[in-house]
């Protein structure tokens, strides 16, 4: 399969190239596109076939349920139950970076949800990925456009990389501007239930509940996407550094690299370095596929346990392993 590649202007998209892609998700097929957060790998979410492309193309396990997007919160209600919380929820923090797990309506293949009786739902922020839901008229199945457990992809070339010859579309509307997939929660009585942090802060989500509970590590994969299997590894070893620690014994040996806000405490073959968390949280999955061409070990900084350094310390933890 010829895998084509159309640039797509992120804040003006060419109607001709959103139908195109349009037509090929009509008709059962794949298309990366591009989110806030990382670019997706879509496919008709009611059609049980398309969505078995999927797992193929990216070598996903089955048994992990996905998340459907939507381009209104008005089509979130035709594939789930929206109660007044969820609501609230959708009007404060979509179009964004909030997945919401919710009851599922019938009708949405089992395919999609991996057997379960909730549904993951979000509606992104980009023009784009709304264009291209509302042109084809279908919510779209989409976890990030990359090959299983690799690092997400940010850009339409990470993409191409993982998925050449497997999927027939790409449109790039160049890097994304959050880097970091989207938080995942369910709304219980007196609180939200976090299975994933992500993209909109556990912050801003404290100012609509009483309580923040994290799901525990054993139960994270029974409702939440993305969650059941490593995901995010480099294909060299990744460590952690904790920059309060003293200096650790891997700075002595072997060509290092490092990640992170602060000077390492030994001279590393290559550094990559970032002025904020934002923009640790924007460029990390991108540093990692470039620095494993270049070194044998990964060193990543943690951040502060705040705002998006939340999300971001998941990640590397998950990329190292742990």
């Amino acid at each position: 399969m010829n895998t084509e590649i159309l640039p797509v202007d992120k804040w003006n998209p060419d109607e001709r190239v959103l139908d195109y892609a349009a037509g090929i998700l009509k008709e059962g097929g794949l298309v990366a596109f591009p989110t806030e957060t990382v670019y997706g790998l879509g496919a008709n979410a009611l059609d049980a076939g398309a969505v078995l492309k999927i797992f193929d193309a990216k070598g996903r396990p089955a048994d992990n349920p996905l998340i459907v997007h939507v381009s209104s919160r008005e089509q979130a209600r035709d594939v789930a139950v929206v109660e007044d919380r969820a609501e609230a929820l959708m009007e404060r923090f979509w179009p964004g970076p909030l997945t919401l797990v919710l009851p599922a309506k019938s009708g949405v293949p089992k395919e999609v949800t991996a057997g379960l009786e909730t549904l993951a739902v979000r509606m992104p922020d980009h023009p784009v990925a709304l264009g291209l839901i509302e042109r084809a008229g279908l919510p779209l199945a989409a976890p990030s456009a990359n090959k299983s457990g690799r690092p997400s992809p940010t850009t339409a070339q990470t993409v191409y990389d993982d998925l050449a010859g497997k999927i027939p579309l790409i449109l790039d509307a160049g890097p994304t501007e959050v880097g970091m997939e989207s938080t995942v929660c369910a709304i219980e009585k007196e609180s939200l239930r976090i299975f994933r942090p992500g993209g909109c802060t556990l912050e801003e989500l404290g100012k609509f509940a009483e309580k923040i509970v994290f799901e525990t590590e054993g139960d994270l994969s029974k409702s939440s996407p993305g969650l059941r299997h490593r995901h995010y590894a480099p294909q060299v070893p990744l460590v952690l550094y904790d920059p309060e620690a003293r200096k650790p014994s891997f700075f002595e040996k072997g060509r290092i690299g490092y990640i992170g806000m602060n000077v390492p405490p030994l001279s590393a073959l290559r550094v990559i370095r970032f002025d904020s968390p934002a923009h640790f949280g924007r460029g990390f999955f991108a540093a990692l596929r470039e620095m494993e061409k270049e070194v044998d070990l990964i060193v990543v900084e943690l951040p502060p346990a705040e705002g998006i350094g939340y999300a971001l310390r998941d990640r590397i933890k998950r990329a190292a392993g742990g």
